[in-house]
């Protein structure tokens, strides 16, 4: 499988987004025994014997306030019982997130505080089963703690060696670009990556992949494919049908291989459920997009969505 270099590592081209199989929103296989054995834990494997060896996952991703965690445990377990071998199993890299609360009632929220983030991350680690984080990213930005305080908080993550790389999720490029020059870049064991929203029908974030391609940062796109509710963008898309059709293989494989084409930083993590669902996402990896089939689609994009909320309130600077 072709490979992308993340910090320190080199991963797949590709990953797996492993939310939706903990999510209550979308009926995840996960949180059903039955089918957490027969559909959902397959699936990973699936991906893993195919080569991939990028899997996303976030403290945040469970059912209930009271099940926190539920993802990371999944994803410990899906790995753990996989039939690769020991060397296999150490090239995959496993991101995992935290910065966002989740309390009785389902009261959500954001801390940014360097007690949270520890006490998030040493969590995160145990219910992985790791003594170090491959890579910790910090899921949103606290707007009630200085912004320059939560850059430092996180590169305590790395110093006190709780995590062993460190990246960004949901910073805009201004945000981005601070973050790096506080923290450093990947060739100075600093911000490896970004996780933005990124789609043929969210495009607002294109001078945040001008960032990462300066510093050689990853972007790692969520909902690459436009998110549980919005596939249609794809589906009835006709540029996206033609195009497909001439390369033999899906929209959602060409939606992914126009992500791959429009910044050599994109590494695209699809939310892939089912085994069939993830071994069609990879095929976007076996597409060479003509410039003339990148244009075509560029002229024919879907509507844009609307701005997500997910960067706003934002917090304040020194």
């Amino acid at each position: 499988m072709k490979q992308h270099k993340l910090g320190n590592r080199q991963v797949s081209a590709i990953g797996v987004g492993c939310m939706n199989v903990s999510w209550i929103w979308s009926n995840g296989a996960a949180l059903d025994p039955v089918r957490r054995q027969e559909s959902a834990i397959p699936a990973i494997h699936a991906a893993l014997d195919a080569g991939v060896t990028l899997l996303d996952t976030a403290d945040i991703y469970a059912p209930t306030w009271d099940a926190f965690g539920h993802n990371e445990i999944f994803v410990a377990e899906a790995l753990r019982t996989w039939s690769g071998t020991k060397e296999q199993k150490d090239k995959v890299v496993v991101a995992t997130k935290a910065g966002i609360s989740r309390q009785p009632g389902e009261r959500w929220g954001r801390n940014g505080s360097l007690d949270y983030l520890l006490r998030a991350a040493e969590a995160s680690a145990g219910r992985l089963g790791v003594e170090k984080i491959d890579l910790w990213q910090h899921h949103r930005l606290d707007p009630e703690i200085v912004f320059e305080t939560q850059v430092a908080n996180i590169l305590a993550l790395k110093e006190r060696g709780i995590v062993d790389q460190i990246g960004v999720s949901n910073y805009d490029a201004k945000q981005l670009e601070i973050a790096i020059k506080i923290a450093g870049g990947p060739d100075d064991g600093g911000i490896v990556s970004i996780q933005n929203e990124f789609s043929p029908r969210y495009r607002y974030d294109l001078d945040v992949l001008a960032v990462c391609e300066k510093y050689g940062v990853a972007y790692l796109p969520w909902s690459p494919l436009g998110g549980m509710n919005n596939k249609k963008a794809i589906t009835d898309s006709d540029a996206f049908e033609e195009v497909a059709n001439k390369h033999n293989v899906s929209k959602y494989a060409i939606a992914l291989a126009w992500e791959i084409k429009t910044s050599p930083s994109v590494i695209p993590i699809p939310g892939a459920t089912r085994t069939e669902s993830i071994l069609d996402c990879i095929t976007a990896l076996d597409v060479t997009l003509s410039d003339e089939d990148f244009e075509y689609l560029n002229a024919n994009l879907p509507q844009q969505a609307e701005y997500s909320s997910e960067l706003v309130p934002k917090p304040a600077h020194r």
